[in-house]
């Protein structure tokens, strides 16, 4: 029988070496985009008065999205009692909290002088803008976020506080996420973006981005190695959750291909144009849909999908591919010049300047920081003491 050590790889030389490369990456990255900022301001970007939205509010998108996809598998064990997904629960509501805080911080530095808002929000008091109830909901989320933590962190995985501390939690989130979709979705004046099911859209891209990234650093956590993860871990890596996953990568692709055909026939030419001339003349944009998400799903439909190293991969590809329909959904609701419409010749163009790149660095820098500290000195694997043992002894049982 195979010997079971349930040892956290990030506690050993692993976890520090991590930290030492993310914590580089970190200053670097947040150094030269500071200065860039600091001496050039928003000129350091490729973003312009006609496409004033770039790669750092996309970055922001796909973090504050991630974060409620994982916020909301979360809620499966602690709201809806789905007890086989405990294991990740901990390590999820981490993981939020460090994807949201990362996201937070690069959309401060794309703002330029985000300390404004604790003046500028309270004397205005914009309750009409969807952008003021993102700041309120995200914050709530965030709030939300570190006291369900501090329930499991004291053992509270049952109390009735705990639960409904979980069900605020899962509230918040989708009223943060849903407003975030809103946010794009009630701007008719941005026909790519105008559209009622919006938070639909958010809330399965959001589980997948966040899911795709969970297993890519729950595998981290261990080496790469699931014999050193604990029963109940390996029990759920090789049933429930890689069938989720495949269902969620499905979902993404009918939601973005009906979108394309929605979009394809439109009679509206400018909803037309960006699909025609800028997302499917994209060799990049095909590129992630097709070993982004469609290579995944193919893989996990076969028995493949309980290997490690093809969850680790598919999560891998999903997680790039999202990222990058992120980037391409934030700029293609602006390549159509506004109040011009599509009779004019050419799309705006736009590519990401070194700043930009800088400040995405950054916050995956920020955000794999946080985890690796999470792991070394939170116990980010926890779970029930009775689900723990009781998986133990299974796995442990003759077949």
């Amino acid at each position: 029988m195979t010997t079971r050590t349930h040892d956290n790889a990030l506690q050993g030389p692993l976890g520090w070496g991590l930290l030492v490369i993310a914590g580089v990456v970190l200053l670097g990255s947040l150094g030269f985009a500071f200065a860039q900022l600091a001496t050039h301001g928003h000129t350091s970007f490729n973003t312009s008065s006609v496409l004033p939205w770039g790669q750092p509010i996309a970055t922001y998108v796909y973090f504050a999205l991630a974060s409620s996809g994982l916020g909301l598998v979360a809620a499966l064990p602690l709201v809806f009692g789905f007890k086989a997904y405990y294991p990740l629960a901990k390590r999820c509501i981490f993981l939020a909290f460090a994807l949201l805080v990362s996201g937070m911080a690069v959309l401060a530095l794309e703002l330029g002088h985000p300390f404004r808002m604790l003046w500028v929000i309270p004397a205005n008091l914009q309750v009409q803008s969807a952008m003021f109830w993102m700041g309120v909901f995200y914050s709530l989320d965030l709030l939300f976020l570190l006291w369900k933590f501090g329930k499991l962190q004291g053992g509270h995985w049952d109390s009735s506080t705990a639960r409904q501390v979980g069900i605020a939690s899962f509230i918040g989130v989708l009223l943060a996420s849903g407003n975030l979709a809103l946010i794009f979705g009630m701007m008719s004046m941005r026909p790519f973006w105008f559209d009622a099911l919006m938070p639909v859209y958010f809330y399965a891209t959001g589980i997948t981005s966040g899911l795709a990234v969970l297993i890519v650093l729950t595998y981290l956590a261990y080496g790469f190695d699931r014999r050193r993860m604990p029963a109940a871990l390996q029990a759920l890596l090789t049933g429930a959750l890689p069938r989720l996953f495949a269902a969620l990568i499905g979902a993404t692709l009918v939601l973005i291909l009906v979108r394309a055909i929605t979009g394809l026939y439109s009679n509206n030419p400018e909803i037309r144009v960006v699909w025609t001339d800028y997302l499917l003349d994209s060799g990049l944009y095909l590129t992630a849909l097709v070993i982004g998400l469609l290579l995944p799903f193919a893989l996990l439909l076969t028995g493949l999908r309980q290997r490690p190293g093809v969850q680790v991969l598919a999560a891998l590809l999903v997680t790039l591919a999202m990222f990058t329909e992120r980037v391409f959904f934030v700029v293609g609701g602006q390549v159509v010049p506004l109040f011009k419409g599509s009779w004019v010749p050419n799309l705006i163009e736009y590519a990401p300047s070194a700043t930009e790149w800088a400040l995405t660095l950054f916050g995956a820098a920020l955000c794999l920081v946080l985890f690796v500290l999470g792991e070394r000195f939170l116990n980010l694997g926890d779970m029930p003491p009775r689900l723990a043992e009781a998986a133990d002894k299974t796995a442990a049982s003759p077949a």
